[in-house]
């Protein structure tokens, strides 16, 4: 029979058998595939084999390759150890050696070394295995063949005289612990007892396995599959099923793989047809037509996570399987257009398709079309009412079933026809009562008649309800146009439902009433809404939904709530639903399904008929996704719990990678540092979840999904130790992790030493500073106390300046007037009186002078800022003092300005000393002052006629005992300006000048100049 006839008659002979609880088929696993094309260059997938620490190792025809269920990572042994070129059989022994034959000898590798066995003197291992007893066997192709065992790394080989032929090609071991070994020239029965030989009558073994219950399973490339009875090969009894007998024993199935899986199913890789099972009698083809890599099978293996995995001569193949059943054409649906799903009293499922219903019931499938009774084959809403009558809808009429058969309602008056038309949804009250939402409006039929007709307008809506669910004579009504929840009794609206009133926002697509009477309504954009007693409590992701796009919701038998959204199928103990009911704020927990797990996610409600999930007479829950059907067992959902083996793989710093070892030491200052790991789940690694830690750095765990590497940058020196755990598609965690210490070595300038060096020179550096600080407080109190010592210095002076300048003066002038006095008396007695009067008028002013000098309490000495005039002043009292006959002149040159109270008390001093000098030492006649106010400088010169000043006393600056000199000097010093005394060809000139910038500024408000004020701690240098 040609392959596609072959094909074709193995699917027409599946589809009749199909049962409520049937086996699962291959279209059924999940399937995803490697080639090429997907960056898999392995070439001919000759075998695989999985160690303990979870890797699956792939031998190809490019070379031996370590897979983590994402990526292929060639595989070549350390440095000074060599892999003889195409491995071809693989086998991973009980102590966790990996053994691979090649087409050049037989090596091991225990993790660490690699181990050749020359006694294979370079012949091809064809097959290997392990029995009960630790040996490891192995076929080899030579001239002659051989079979050989290695014991404790002793090899013996056996060639039976040449008995093998030119190969032993396959290895078994049955239930009773015999060995068995295909070669080129038959079977042989090797151990327990002498050998024994089995003609396959010119067939060629493809390979050995074993039924459920132990026995030796003969796959014969050109007779089919065969078992020993006596000393013949005899057809495999798992072949009995009716048809697929007759595709089984024909010489064109040849059998290349065998594998018996760990659920009893036998898979069967075939050399041109592809994958087939074989599992209870029935059997399922699987090829490149149906997405399959290749169909020519070079290896067969199973993974310790129940995953079968298929190697052929273009890639690999993985098929797992889901917690979410896909019923399709394949299982016995008339079309995969499934519209409706409904489960009966009698233990049937009814499933509506476009091309007919399909029932399961009594392990086997039932097909209805217009042959059957319907009215039409596109078969739409599903309702079994409380006499147990099931009423399905289609395109052409209303019809119910009963004893076997469908009658139909199409001959009741039904003036507008109405029973006809698309019917969205049925329902039935206890008054017995039918209802159904078609597009005109809702309509009543009562014992199969047709009563009463109510359009949608009457209920304020402009499209028909997408469901309806009766309640104590009256009906819930819910909307995909406007939305809302309606509950209509007696052809009137009772009671409205929408946002404002707490229902879940947007289209209502599915309603659900329970045993308490509370009606579940699912949105499609506010979650799912409960109303209970005219009260509306929603569930939306604020509570721990994972979206807020719900299609519908039912329980199962252990009282959890499943709700199909957008992001899958979600389940809510009954528990957490409980809680959830008592307290509407309460978070629940959620389990959830996705497209990983064989569920379609869905944006818009799947099912435009209803019912949309029935629950079947085992629990199971049946759903319509959108054009499938699917089935979920809530009470045996497949779990994985093999915690994952983790793997911290690389460790990059600043792109140079490093070997994983604990110890290892980074070099100084690495900047970008990079850990790859990895967990070794092979079900479905795109799930995997990972925590990892930085100790000595991060704070807390971090959590990611399907992200395998951590990256740090700028990590200061100092010891870590990276820790990562990982949990597999079930939420089952390895706790313990992998770890990985490791240490980034200090630069020169972050070394202890270093570090402590720097501190003994910060600590030298501060200590000189405060050696310098300590010498310039001690310099400073020194200069401030010199300062205060010049300034209480100065004080005294000024106030003997100012006592020589004015007490002094003034007792000298009432010396004289008092002599005048004296003179007069007793002979001008009214004379001598006028002239006592002044002299005490002088000496009164005198004593004021004086205190306020001693005092210091004077800002200015002058009452004016008019310098000439104060020097007139002066002048003409010092003329009347002494008699003296000689006038002053003050002539003044340029704008007078204001000066400086400094400048102007001090150049007033120092003139009127001049002035003093002249009027009463010199004897002059004239005497001149000149004052110049220029921008450059304030200049005044006195001049005067008199006998001058001895040349020794100008030499000397000063006369003993006399301190007018010395004063002039300190004054000019202090005023800032320059004081010249020289004498002339007849008298005496005093020259003193102040630059304009000092002598005309003007004094700060905030702080005053004074002749007699205190000097700042800034001038001090406190």
């Amino acid at each position: 029979m040609p392959d596609l006839l072959l094909a074709a008659a193995l699917f027409t002979s599946l589809r009749p058998a199909f049962a409520l609880d049937p086996p699962l088929q291959v279209s059924q696993y999940a399937h995803t595939s490697w080639t090429a094309r997907d960056g898999a260059l392995l070439g001919f997938v000759f075998s695989m084999a999985q160690t303990p620490d979870g890797y699956l190792w792939v031998g190809g025809s490019f070379g031996m390759f370590r897979f983590d269920g994402l990526r292929f990572v060639a595989w070549r042994p350390p440095a000074g150890q060599s892999l003889p070129d195409n491995p071809y059989a693989l086998l991973v022994s009980r102590d966790g050696t990996l053994w691979i034959g090649t087409f050049d000898g037989l090596v091991s590798w225990n993790g660490v070394e690699l181990t050749r066995y020359p006694q294979f003197g370079g012949g091809f291992v064809t097959s290997l295995l392990e029995d009960r007893d630790g040996t490891i066997w192995a076929g080899v192709l030579a001239n002659p063949g051989r079979l050989c065992a290695v014991r404790a790394g002793h090899v013996e080989c056996a060639t039976q005289d040449g008995g093998f032929g030119s190969f032993v090609w396959s290895l078994a071991e049955d239930g009773d612990g015999a060995l068995w070994a295909g070669a080129e020239s038959g079977l042989w029965r090797w151990k327990p007892g002498p050998p024994q030989r089995f003609d396959t009558q010119g067939g060629r073994v493809g390979d050995l396995s074993t039924t459920v219950d132990g026995q030796l399973l003969v796959g014969i490339r050109s007779a089919g599959l065969k078992q020993i009875a006596g000393d013949k090969l005899v057809p495999s009894p798992m072949r009995s099923a009716a048809k697929p007998n007759e595709w089984l024993a024909d010489r064109d199935i040849k059998s290349n793989k065998l594998l018996r899986a760990r659920d009893g199913g036998l898979w069967i890789g075939t050399e041109g047809l592809g994958l087939i099972q074989l599992k209870d009698g029935k059997a399922d083809a699987f090829s490149r037509a149906d997405g399959l890599s290749g169909n020519i099978a070079c290896s067969l293996f199973e993974d310790r996570e129940g995953n079968i995995w298929y190697g052929s001569e273009k890639g690999l193949d993985r098929f797992r399987k889901l917690p979410v059943t896909t019923i399709s054409t394949l299982q016995g649906l008339p079309n995969g257009a499934t519209k409706s799903v409904l489960a009966t009293t009698d233990g049937s499922v009814w499933v509506a398709t476009t091309d007919g219903l399909a029932r399961w019931k009594d392990a086997k499938v039932t097909v209805y079309k217009q042959r059957e009774g319907l009215p039409h084959a596109a078969v739409q809403s599903l309702y079994q009412d409380t006499d147990g009558r099931l009423w399905v809808s289609t395109s052409g009429g209303l019809v119910y079933f009963a004893n076997d058969r469908f009658v139909a309602v199409g001959g009741v008056p039904d003036p507008r026809g109405v029973t006809g038309k698309d019917v969205f949804s049925i329902t039935g009250d206890e008054a017995g009562n039918l209802w159904l939402s078609v597009k005109e409006g809702l309509a009543r039929l009562h014992k199969g008649r047709f009563v009463e007709s109510i359009p949608w307008a009457a209920f304020g809506r402009r499209q028909q309800a997408k469901v309806i669910v009766a309640d104590r004579g009256g009906v819930w009504l819910s909307f995909w146009q406007d939305g809302g929840v309606l509950y209509v009794k007696d052809g009137k609206v009772e009671a409205t439902y929408m946002p404002a009133q707490g229902l879940g926002a947007g289209h209502v697509g599915g309603l659900r009433l329970d045993a308490e009477g509370a009606v579940w309504a699912a949105t499609d954009a506010g979650g799912l809404s409960r109303i209970k007693d005219g009260r509306v409590a929603t569930m939306n992701v604020g509570n721990g939904l994972p979206c807020n796009t719900v299609h519908w919701s039912t329980l199962d038998d252990e009282g959890s709530l499943w709700i199909y959204a957008s992001c899958g199928l979600v389940r809510v103990l009954r528990d957490d639903l409980a809680a959830w009911i008592a307290d509407a704020s309460a978070r629940v927990v959620t389990k959830v399904w996705g497209a990983e797990d064989g569920v379609p996610l869905q944006a818009f409600s799947p099912a435009y008929f209803n019912p949309p999930v029935a629950k079947g007479p085992d629990g199971k829950l049946w759903f319509v996704s959108g054009v499938e059907l699917q089935v979920i067992d809530p009470g045996h959902l497949p779990s994985n719990p093999l915690p994952p083996p983790v793997h911290i793989e690389t460790l990059v710093a600043d792109q140079k990678p490093y070997a994983v070892a604990d110890g290892l030491r980074l070099p100084p200052l690495a900047r970008d540092i990079t850990i790859e790991f990895a967990a070794l789940t092979l079900v479905d690694p795109k799930s995997t979840r990972f925590r990892y830690r930085l100790h000595g750095h991060d704070n807390d765990w971090q959590e990611v999904t399907n992200r395998r590497q951590a990256s740090y940058t700028n990590l200061p020196p100092g010891e870590y130790r990276f820790h990562v755990k990982a949990a597999n598609n079930s939420g089952v965690w390895n706790e313990t992790g992998a770890q990985l210490a490791f240490a980034i070595a200090p630069a020169f300038h972050q070394t202890t030493w270093f570090r402590l060096a720097s501190a003994a020179l910060l600590i030298a550096l501060a200590w000189s500073g405060f050696q310098l600080w300590l010498h310039m407080r001690i310099r400073r109190l020194q200069r401030q106390f010199e300062a205060k010592l010049e300034a209480r210095v100065a004080e005294r002076t000024r106030i003997a300046r100012d006592l020589h300048d004015t007490l002094l003066q003034h007792f000298h002038g009432l010396l004289l007037q008092f002599q005048a006095a004296f003179n007069l008396l007793p002979d001008r007695p009214r004379e001598s009186k006028q002239i006592l009067a002044g002299a005490i008028d002088r000496a009164a002013e005198a004593i004021t002078e004086g205190r306020d000098t001693v005092e210091g309490l004077r800002a200015s000495a002058l009452e004016t800022n008019n310098l000439a005039d104060a020097l007139r002043a002066l002048a003409e009292d010092l003329a009347n003092e002494t008699g003296h006959a000689a006038s002053a002149h003050v002539d003044v040159q340029g704008r007078p300005q204001a000066l400086h109270p400094i400048v102007r008390d001090e150049t007033f001093r120092i003139a009127g000393e001049a002035l003093r000098n002249a009027f009463h030492h010199a004897e002059a006649t004239r005497i001149d002052v000149e004052i110049r106010y220029d921008a450059r400088q304030l200049a005044v010169r006195v001049r005067d006629d008199g006998k001058g000043i001895a040349p020794e006393v100008l030499r000397a600056g000063e006369k003993e005992g006399h301190f007018g000199l010395s004063g002039m000097r300190e004054r000019a010093e202090l005023a800032g300006g320059t004081l010249t005394i020289s004498g002339l060809d007849k008298g005496t000139q005093v020259a003193f000048s102040v630059p304009g910038s000092r002598a005309y500024s003007k004094p700060s408000p905030t702080k005053p100049w004074s002749l007699h004020r205190r000097l700042t701690p800034s001038e001090t240098g406190e």
